[in-house]
C-alpha cells in the first residue's frame, strides 16, 4: 500500500494518514495481522514528524483498527463493537455530511447514488 500525504491540504497530516490506513483496510490492501512500519520508519518514509505518525497510530488504536505490540509494533487488527453501537457511531459520523448536503442542495437521491457508487468503488465491485 502506498501512502501519499498532501502537504498543501487543509486536512491535518495525521488525519490523512489515518484515513489512508482505514481505506487500505477497507480495500483489503492491508490484512488483519499485518504489521505497519514503525513510527520512526513511517515518519521517515513520509517526511513528517514522528509525533504526527504516533498521533495517527494512537487514533487508529483507539478506534479499533490497530493494536500496538511492543515486539511487532502497530498491527492491523480491526476490533468491532456490537453492531448497534457501530451503527450508532456511523449515524453520528454521517449526520454532518448529510447536513452539508442539504445546505448545498444535494438531493436524497443524489446522496444515495454517491454512497452506492463509493461503496462499490471501495469494495471494488465492477458494474456490468
Amino acid at each position: 500500500m502506498i501512502i501519499e500525504i498532501d502537504f498543501n491540504s487543509d486536512e491535518a497530516i495525521y488525519i490523512q494518514l489515518r484515513n489512508q490506513i482505514v481505506m487500505g483496510i477497507a480495500k483489503e490492501e492491508l490484512q488483519s495481522g499485518e504489521s505497519l512500519p514503525s513510527v520512526r520508519q513511517m515518519a521517515d518514509y513520509l517526511g513528517v514528524n514522528m509525533h504526527t505518525v504516533n498521533k495517527a497510530y494512537g487514533m487508529l488504536r483507539q478506534e479499533g483498527y490497530l493494536t500496538l505490540d511492543r515486539r511487532k509494533g502497530a498491527v492491523v487488527s480491526v476490533q468491532t463493537k456490537e453492531k448497534s453501537q457501530e451503527v450508532e457511531e456511523m449515524n453520528l459520523a454521517l449526520r454532518m455530511t448529510i447536513a452539508q448536503a442539504i445546505c448545498k442542495e444535494i438531493s436524497k437521491d443524489e446522496m444515495h447514488h454517491i454512497i452506492n457508487q463509493l461503496y462499490d468503488e471501495i469494495m471494488n465491485i465492477q458494474e456490468d
